[in-house]
């Protein structure tokens, strides 16, 4: 198994090493996917995969998300970023490319539930989650061993609420400046305004519950004196409206009236799991683009 999971990483690796990534938001309008193509094509790129969507195509917002292989990668993205310039200033668009190769470095911060974080880390040793784990990080010490046992860096950095200023900044300083994405996997605190200016659009959380529905604590208690008949999860950036950020992902599972809120809880770990995973798959694959509070998933 080890040996079959080394192999599709390396193949993986050698297939990625000369293809990038480009994502664009901007006011839709004729000639961008015409325009996008022919300048790849002059640049000596083969788009691989190419994907958009428009809002409306009279004023609307329109996105796009391109797979493209280009020779030598490394040594000619920095033209070729350049010259994209001007068509990203003729259309007004936002765009970023990013190298498939350079594999986004993730910390998944969580409480005392295991269910998520032991997810993630499944599909990271799999080798289909196509990211680094830096590293995770605690307010409790229930999972070091567990983590540790995967070579994983474990940060244990406690949280009471006359601390929480200060462990925020102690969580500053161990995840540095090299941190791609923040998941909180079952992280049962909340993240403060100046924590999220600093990872903008890139702290992605579980809520145990189908948003927009049961915000905030207890959900399944909630879901439970309702008498709902589905339950669900909902993966979403954090913003600093509580349980308010643009959704990424969610799903949901039939219960009935004889389950009892233990059964729900249950029943809502697996989703909260799956939709979770997706998520953080979606977002290190480019697959997301935020506007406003919405997102455009390409998957």
């Amino acid at each position: 198994m080890e040996v079959h999971v080394k192999q599709n990483q390396t193949a993986r690796e050698e297939q990625q090493e000369n293809r990038a990534r480009m994502l664009i938001s901007c006011p839709d309008g004729p000639g961008i996917v015409a325009t996008v193509s022919r300048f790849l094509f002059e640049h000596g790129a083969n788009i691989v995969q190419s994907d958009q969507y428009t809002m409306d195509p009279a004023g609307g917002m329109f996105f796009m998300r391109v797979e493209f292989d280009l020779p030598e990668l490394s040594k000619n993205l920095p033209a070729l970023e350049r010259d994209f310039q001007a068509v990203g200033d003729q259309f007004k668009m936002e765009w970023t490319i990013n190298q498939v190769s350079r594999k986004k470095r993730l910390a998944i911060f969580v409480s005392k539930e295991d269910h998520c974080l032991v997810e993630l880390l499944w599909h990271w040793q799999a080798g289909d989650l196509d990211a680094d784990i830096a590293m995770v990080i605690s307010n409790h010490n229930d999972m070091r061993s567990y983590v540790e046992s995967f070579g994983i860096p474990f940060h244990h950095i406690p949280v009471t609420a006359d601390t929480k200023k200060e462990a925020e900044q102690k969580q500053l300083e161990v995840i540095g400046s090299d941190i791609d994405l923040i998941v909180l996997a079952r992280y049962m605190q909340i993240i403060s305004p100046l924590f999220i200016e600093h990872f903008r659009n890139r702290i992605i959380n579980i809520h145990h519950s189908f948003l927009p529905a049961f915000v905030g604590g207890k959900p399944y208690a909630q879901a439970y004196d309702r008498g709902v008949k589905i339950i669900g999860a909902t993966a979403h950036y954090v913003t600093e409206e509580l349980d308010g950020g643009p959704i990424i992902e969610q799903d949901v599972q039939r219960v009935s009236h004889s389950d009892n809120v233990n059964e729900l809880k249950r029943i809502g770990r697996t989703i909260e799991r799956v939709v979770l995973a997706r998520a953080v798959e979606w977002h290190t694959e480019d697959r997301v683009l935020v506007h406003q509070n919405k997102t455009v998933v390409f998957n």
